[in-house]
């Protein structure tokens, strides 16, 4: 019997699929293998479990049509992870392990992508007797000019650099060749974004003895530990890191992986990086082009580059013998991968270091409260990094009163700035000294309002009021894009005069310009970071100390180190403090307390102010006194009665489609489903809330209703989830959709 082997497929359906092995390519049909299967009428990409069991008499089985590698692309680990993410987050294993691939290799028209290549010229005969050079060039100038300067290059150029910047023709180069003098070859090009980035010397500071306790507590780690290292902002994080790594990859000759939540974050953590490991380290995130991607895979494959930066995708690098990964900032809601599979990186970066054998260390001045919980019950073992290093200290917070601050409506300036923060501003600024301004919303005014009718300009597709952006002057729906042009009347009661109201960081950027003409202005959202280096260019000039004041949203509140920023100011911190969302409060402690710890980094000092019209809210008073304790004891009460994770754990089922009496009938009819099936099934500690509307209930026209399963063992959402997906019968209705979200970031 021909040998038989079992097939995910990336579709949308839990089940594998078996195909017969040619002879002629089964040496490479193995266990983590790319194949080319037919599949709708045409060719798909799938990857190989292991061999299959013959299939029931009668079933005729197709042949897969080719290997394309000579390697498999997964390794063992990787697919064993592949299989956990599936069970866990109750997602097909087909899209899970197309997830861990980059694009280049997931499309069947060109299952090999060709390296980039360029073409090199190098002299292959010398010629040590100037009479013998005389001869040979006596009517080929230009081929000894071309000659001599090789040899003064070391032999050997790229025929683009002689050609295109040295202006000698292609003829001249053939002719080189031709007389035996020289080859050209084909070389590959590894296409490095990092690559012409200056490298730093490595800055050897001593460890604290907090620093040097965890070092040695991460070093000495069983395998598979897990580590919760909670240290204040300044505190030497990445030094444990970096200490960690030397005595894994160096020492041991093992590879690993460290995660960061923003690909703004990644060149500075980059640069640390590489002037400790220098050219073994390796960068992934979804911001480099398919081939940059490729060819850091590749070479993380080959065993070139042993140490992978990266974002949530960089969790499924393909490097052997992992010893160590690490999680930083790990309660970033980044780290939630938004769409199937809807895995999350730090739970996959636990798991992937339990299978092989791996520390893995999470890192953050205000952990999750997920993993504070886990690090309490002694599921992982605690560091704490309480003071800062070297002579920095925690910054002085002031919280301004926004509520009593008598401003008229006309003064948009000091609606932005109170008059503490534009003192402190103008004060730093005479000093030298660097800010940071965080407002967490994007564009010039939060919405447009008619002030005879009150009403408000709001998306034709979505259920949300449009932005007001400037240069040019558009209106814009953050969630589907849409743009149109302002309005010169209402278009309920034809009012000719609409009033923007609220504030967004262009706003706030005009007016730090028109106050302080002579200040160095820089903005950092996702406007001005469209581009693929913009966010790189912008911290390398405040790093170069040729930005006064940086300017921005959410992007400038974690991770970033510059001794000479002294001063923070929170323009507005009330911006998501009070949505509909469990998580609410826990976001925004962690970003009052991130972009807090920008400030007084060096040796001096920093202040603080936070603007805000609720200042005995728990969130801002904890932050304010850098107490991240006290703000869990509060925030877990709060999560006790209704229960929220980490009380119990959460998934989310969201119906959507164009018609909403179908959609909210269809999230009817799947609540009652799963209310009999609880029943049924008997499955204890497990409760069903809803359905509702979504918070944004219309998103790119599709309305969306939503119910939450809450259960007590974590084990029964995933089995809970997996029989839903593949037993519950689509409901009626037009292009209806069903997604399951076992631990959401957010419930909008």
């Amino acid at each position: 019997m021909p040998r038989l082997v079992e097939v995910a497929l990336p579709i949308p359906l839990f089940r594998t699929f078996t195909y017969e092995v040619p002879d002629e390519i089964a040496g490479r049909v193995v266990a983590g293998a790319r194949v080319l299967v037919p599949l709708r009428g045409g060719r798909e990409i799938g990857i190989v479990l292991g061999d299959a069991t013959p299939p029931p008499a009668r079933v005729r089985l197709k042949r897969i049509g080719g290997a394309p590698d000579a390697q498999p692309a997964l390794s063992p680990a990787l697919l064993r992870l592949g299989r956990w993410i599936a069970d866990h987050y109750a997602a097909p294993l087909g899209l899970v392990l197309r997830g861990m691939l980059p694009a280049a290799l997931t499309g069947a028209a060109h299952p090999t992508p060709a390296p980039k290549v360029r073409k090199r010229v190098a002299i292959v005969r010398e010629l040590p007797s100037l009479a013998e050079r005389d001869r040979l060039f006596k009517r080929a100038p230009r081929q000894r000019a071309v000659y001599e300067l090789l040899e003064s290059l070391g032999g050997e150029s790229t025929v683009g650099h002689l050609v295109e910047q040295l202006k000698f023709s292609p003829a001249v180069l053939k002719g080189l060749v031709k007389n035996g003098l020289a080859q050209i070859a084909d070389e590959s090009v590894a296409r490095d974004p990092f690559g012409a980035r200056a490298r730093h010397a490595e800055a050897r500071h001593e460890p604290t003895a907090a620093q040097a306790a965890a070092i040695a507590a991460t070093r000495a780690a069983a395998p598979g530990e897990t580590f919760l290292l909670h240290g204040v902002t300044g505190s030497g994080k990445t030094l444990v890191y970096l200490e960690l790594l030397r005595e894994v990859v160096t020492v041991r000759g093992r590879t690993a992986i460290v995660l960061v939540p923003e690909i703004a974050l990644t060149p500075q953590t980059v640069d640390r990086f590489r002037a400790v490991f220098g050219d073994q380290v390796a960068v992934l995130h979804s911001a480099l082009s398919d081939g940059e991607r490729l060819d850091a895979w590749r070479a993380l494959r080959r065993g070139e580059k042993r140490i992978v930066v990266g974002a949530r995708s960089a969790i499924f690098a393909p490097l052997t013998d992992v010893g160590a990964i690490v999680v930083d900032e790990e309660h970033e809601a980044s780290y939630k991968q938004g769409e199937t599979p809807r895995y999350h990186a730090r739970d996959a970066a636990i798991a992937r270091a339990h299978l092989e054998g791996a520390v893995c260390v999470l890192g953050s001045a205000t952990p999750s409260l997920e993993s504070w919980v886990h690090a309490a019950s002694g599921r992982y073992r605690k560091l704490v990094l309480p003071e800062r290093v070297g002579a920095a200290t925690l910054p002085q917070i002031e919280v301004v009163d926004l509520t009593r601050q008598r401003t008229p409506a006309t003064d948009r300036v000091r609606q932005v700035f109170s008059e503490p923060l534009e003192t402190a501003l103008r004060d730093a600024l005479g000093r030298g000294e660097q800010a940071i301004l965080l407002l967490n919303r994007r564009g010039y005014s939060s919405f447009v309002q008619c002030p005879s009718c009150g009403d408000v300009t709001t998306c034709p597709n979505c259920s949300i009021s449009l932005t007001a952006h400037r240069a040019p002057e558009r209106l814009v729906c953050h969630y589907c894009l849409h743009q149109e042009p302002p309005r010169e009347t209402c278009r309920r009661c034809g009012a000719a005069l609409l009033a923007q109201r609220g504030v967004g960081t262009q706003q706030v950027e005009r007016l730090v310009i028109e106050r302080f003409p002579d200040a160095r202005v820089a903005r950092m959202d996702v406007d001005t970071t469209s581009g693929k280096w913009a966010h790189v260019e912008i911290l390398d000039r405040v790093a170069r100390h040729e930005v006064d004041i940086l300017l921005g949203t959410q992007m400038i509140a974690k991770g970033l180190d510059f001794p000479n920023v002294t001063l923070v100011g929170v323009i507005d911190a009330d911006v998501g403090i009070n949505i509909p969302d469990f998580r609410a409060s826990e976001r925004c402690f962690q970003l009052l307390s991130q972009v807090a710890g920008r400030a007084g980094r060096g040796a001096k000092g920093g202040r603080v102010y936070i603007q805000t019209r609720v200042p005995t809210h728990h969130a801002v008073q904890c932050a304010v006194a850098h107490d991240y304790e006290r703000f869990v004891r509060e925030e877990l009460a709060g999560r006790a009665s209704p229960p929220y994770p980490p009380t119990v754990r959460l998934a989310t089922v969201v119906i959507s489609g164009p018609h909403e009496a179908q959609v909210a009938a269809a999230a009817q009819l799947t609540a009652d489903w799963l209310r009999r099936l609880l029943a049924q099934k008997a499955v204890a500690g497990m409760t069903l809330v809803g359905p509702a509307p979504c918070p944004v209930e219309r998103i790119k026209n599709r309305w969306r209703w939503h119910l939450l399963l809450k259960a007590e063992q974590p084990a029964e959402l995933g089995r809970v989830g997996r029989y839903f997906l593949e037993r519950f019968p689509p409901p009626p209705g037009e292009d209806l959709r069903l997604t399951f979200d076992r631990d959401p970031v957010s419930l909008l």
